[in-house]
């Protein structure tokens, strides 16, 4: 499945939504600054905070952006591609597709990657919001030109959707920060886990995909690992991986690329 000598991979991926999941939730929440901080805090700080590392290591990097969050910090995302990483969506409102009909989907698509093309002149992929596909997202992402997908939980390696031209690069809520540090049922502000904890759970995971030949795809958001504490983890996390034999950390279009060559 990998390039030769290579057994697993990783893609270190960062959604950076902004307000958008506040906002898409709670239109009032404008009305109460202090909430919306939280979510001003990853563009402004955590993204780079995470540049700077990423800079540092030699990482690339995908981040999934929604399209109005690059609206309302063209700047940061501007930074984003200055630095060579890879713009790809994320919906453009922060709405779930399967809360929305199929042309709700297919507008919230286009007007995303409308404006992402501002930024990147090749945008091939696509996460949604809380990898919340609808039935018709793999026929949509085909029509638009999307190449690939990381919304699926069903396998520890990437794959190409039967019957479609789309290349899946599954998650799992277990390499997402969101649920590690932040994630409740009621109010996102549940738990604080340690960043040992969470290293250690990475680690774990990170180790077994690769006894597998797997891929591991790290879901981080800039106001969750961008805390000054967890980059420390990362940068620790990163060079951990990096001393295991047979490891591929690049972009998820470079990874999905290869997988269609290999099964074409």
């Amino acid at each position: 499945m990998w390039p030769e000598g290579i057994r697993s991979a990783v893609a270190l991926t960062v959604d950076l939504d902004g307000e958008t999941p506040w906002t898409v939730k709670d239109p009032d929440i404008a009305a109460q600054p202090s909430a919306l901080s939280m979510a001003q805090y990853g563009p402004r700080v955590g993204v780079p905070l995470i540049l700077s590392l990423f800079d540092e290591m030699a990482v690339a990097s995908t981040f999934f952006i929604p399209g109005k969050s690059a609206e309302d910090y063209t700047e940061t995302v501007e930074a984003i591609a200055a630095a060579g990483h890879e713009i790809a969506a994320h919906g453009y409102t922060h709405t779930p597709p399967f809360r929305l009909t199929r042309d709700e989907e297919e507008a919230e698509l286009v007007r995303a990657l409308e404006v992402l093309g501002g930024f990147s002149d090749s945008v091939t992929g696509y996460r949604a919001p809380v990898y919340g596909v609808s039935v018709h997202t793999l026929e949509l992402l085909a029509k638009h030109g999307i190449r690939y997908s990381s919304n699926f939980m069903d396998d520890i390696k990437p794959y190409r959707h039967a019957g479609s031209e789309v290349v899946e690069l599954p998650v799992q809520w277990i390499m997402d920060d969101w649920t590690q540090f932040v994630h409740g049922s009621d109010d996102w502000l549940a738990q604080n886990a340690t960043s040992a904890h969470v290293k250690q759970l990475w680690m774990e995971e990170f180790r077994a995909i690769h006894e597998l030949g797997g891929l591991f795809v790290l879901t981080l958001h800039p106001q969750v690992i961008g805390r000054p504490s967890r980059v420390q983890m990362l940068a620790e996390l990163i060079s951990e991986m990096r001393s295991v034999e047979g490891v591929w950390i690049t972009e998820c279009n470079t990874i999905a690329n290869h997988v269609a060559q290999e099964d074409a």
